[in-house]
């Protein structure tokens, strides 16, 4: 059996999960295996959906010790899940929750593990994955020595595919909750945007937006064509207020959108490390030789502060954010 974890919001299931689950599908066909979705949480309302994407078997574990996300007691709801059902892969989508929990569930599953992939497959029966390295200049393709496998996908990456599967639901034991680490409280900023990792068209600034209030011109244009906006290191560090969640880069969020803004970015290798991916890259830059046209699909010399206003104007004036 392939078992994909799957993240619920608002009772229904986040869309990277819905690619790994639908990638799940797609291998299980390929193995003639069956494919299992496995939730946790204080309420799993919403699971059933997972038969939509393919799901032969629809876990779920309910419970106080699951009500707030805890590395602890989802690893070893997974790890149980994995050995009782006898699963030799696990796949779960690269988001805060599935970085996290992942290895630490291969670790007690005593399996070799895969982040971030861009491709899966079988082969001798068992999983073999792509992922970037080198900050995303080259793919590596992975093969696995052990027993179990478990990788985590891509946002963006994997299409949700739907496909009709028999959608079986089985409850299992929450975990007790004598646990290393406990989450007491958590403290989050309300956003009713979608994250980063997972959207599909991003506006980013870096050192040429000038100061931190200046990237509202990027939000306006980011509402205007149903998009969230980002950020290079350059102008998370230099003081502007904006914070790390909005960083695209080696060392903040990966991303791999359809369309990827580029506006007042130099184009350093760290920050192309985390937007290489985009399907479809613009840059916007007063430099003609600024690093970041080599990479863009198209390109715009100009000054941004001319430049995204029109965009913004062009963008109301088609609706495009409302298609």
């Amino acid at each position: 059996m392939i078992l994909v974890f799957c993240e619920l919001k608002d009772g229904q299931i986040r869309k990277p999960s819905a690619e790994a689950l639908s990638e799940g599908r797609r291998l299980a066909d390929a193995a003639g295996r069956q494919l299992g979705a496995l939730f946790a949480g204080a309420s799993c309302a919403g699971a059933a959906e997972a038969a939509k994407y393919g799901a032969d078997l629809i876990l779920t574990a309910e419970g106080a010790t699951l009500a707030s996300y805890s590395s602890d007691a989802y690893a070893t709801v997974i790890a149980e899940a994995m050995k009782a059902k006898g699963a030799t892969v696990l796949l779960a989508a690269a988001t805060a929750v599935g970085k996290d929990m992942a290895p630490r569930a291969a670790a007690r599953l005593g399996a070799g593990y895969a982040s971030d992939v861009t491709g899966l497959s079988f082969v001798d029966g068992k999983l073999q994955a792509v992922r970037p390295v080198y900050a995303g200049k080259a793919f590596a393709t992975t093969s696995f020595a052990s027993a179990v496998q478990v990788a985590t996908t891509r946002p963006n990456v994997f299409a949700a595919t739907e496909k009709a599967g028999a959608g079986t639901m089985e409850t299992l034991a929450a975990p007790a909750g004598d646990f290393k680490s406990v989450v007491r409280e958590i403290l989050a900023k309300a956003s009713g945007k979608v994250d980063l990792a997972e959207a599909n068209v991003i506006v980013s600034g870096g050192r040429g937006m000038k100061d931190g209030a200046n990237f509202k011109i990027l939000e306006e244009l980011a509402d205007a064509i149903g998009g969230v906006v980002g950020a290079s290191r350059a102008a998370v560090d230099a003081g502007w207020g904006l914070p790390h969640s909005m960083q695209v880069g080696q060392t903040g969020k990966v991303v791999s959108p359809t369309l990827y803004i580029a506006c007042g970015i130099s184009g350093a290798i760290q920050h192309i490390a985390g937007m290489s991916g985009s399907k479809y890259i613009v840059a916007i830059n007063k430099d003609p030789e600024a690093p970041i046209f080599k990479l863009a699909n198209y390109g715009i010399v100009g000054d941004l502060f001319e430049v995204v206003p029109e965009l913004t104007k062009a963008a109301k004036a088609l609706g495009i954010g409302k298609n």
